[in-house]
């Protein structure tokens, strides 16, 4: 029989993996009786977690939110995980939680096993960020408009628009999109009646009245908030809006674009359409070279005159120079 202490461990590990367990299948997996199990889930509420049992043919133990927080019982891998997303949330886009991640990141390799070490090493020594550049959300501010749209009260905040015009909205917050470079926050906006995405780093969250006015949740446009979140950022800011369409496949060319490069739209197998937006012509030949597949401006007229003049200089430059053969 193992260990008292090894088996409340186990015992710990079992009950984060599942929502609920009998205590038959507990005592069976430990290879002890009932009677221990619930022995041992007493001695576990008394270090703090709060454990809940329900009796009868249904019954079974379950994990609940506790007071204190208590120790975690992560395997190798969750280990791992936990290291690596602690040590990208250090350098990433949230203002406030560098801190708060590499002191947990020190705590948790203090107590890493040595034959984690050499694998979480191995990702550090390796591994550089390349996606900063974008504007920092600060982590008050996250987490008051996150509960707000958990809890579906309206939200009162100070806007600064992309032309730094400011405004004050009163919103019901929906949902939060995360691109990899910023924040967003999909919100009915009550004064104008419709939906509006907002920069989340460009909020600032007022004092509400008390009590905070509720709402009933409405249905995201399309259903899919993250997708309408995508379809408004990749060309609504920008001054020319281009649609091209490439002679390859949708999967070749979404390998080598992000979700923020625009909406990409299968056309068969062999054709696909990339819908996006952009301040600078030059920028977006530079970027659309880089697929390396033939494509077809289809708007704005504009991309295919600045087309027409680039190549222009190009062929000329590929021509001879008299002067190189004297």
């Amino acid at each position: 029989m193992l260990e008292t202490s090894v088996r409340l461990l186990r015992l710990l590990s079992l009950m984060q993996q599942r929502r609920e367990w009998a205590g038959a299948e507990l005592a069976a997996r430990l290879e002890v009786t009932t009677r221990t199990v619930r022995s041992d889930v007493d001695r576990l509420r008394q270090l703090g977690y709060q454990i809940n049992a329900a009796t009868g043919p249904g019954g079974g133990y379950r994990l609940g939110p506790g007071s204190a927080l208590p120790p975690l019982v992560l395997d190798d891998d969750e280990a791992v995980a936990v290291a690596v997303g602690l040590r990208a949330a250090a350098a990433g886009s949230v203002a406030g939680i560098e801190d708060a991640s590499l002191r947990a990141l020190t705590k948790l390799e203090r107590t890493l096993p040595g034959r984690l070490r050499p694998r979480i090493d191995a990702l550090r020594s390796t591994t550089v960020a390349a996606a900063g550049g974008g504007p920092t959300v600060d982590l008050d501010t996250l987490t008051r408009i996150a509960s707000a749209a958990h809890s579906h009260e309206r939200l009162r905040f100070a806007y600064s628009g992309h032309d730094g015009e400011g405004s004050v909205r009163d919103v019901e917050p929906h949902t939060l999109v995360y691109t990899g470079r910023r924040w967003y926050l999909l919100a009915w906006d009550t004064d104008r009646g419709d939906w509006r995405t907002f920069r989340a780093d460009r909020i600032t969250p007022l004092p509400q009245d008390l009590p905070t006015p509720r709402f009933v949740p409405r249905e995201p446009p399309g259903g899919d908030a993250a997708a309408h979140v995508l379809r408004g950022v990749t060309t609504a800011p920008f001054r020319y809006r281009v649609r091209v369409r490439f002679a390859a496949p949708a999967a070749v060319i979404a390998e080598r674009s992000t979700p923020t490069s625009g909406r990409l739209t299968p056309h068969g197998d062999d054709e696909c359409e990339l819908a996006t937006g952009t301040d600078s012509l030059h920028d977006l030949v530079t970027y659309l070279g880089k697929f390396e597949a033939p494509f077809t401006v289809l708007d704005p007229p504009e991309l295919r005159d600045f087309l027409r003049a680039l190549a222009a200089r190009y062929v000329a430059a590929a021509q001879p120079d008299d002067r190189s053969t004297g």
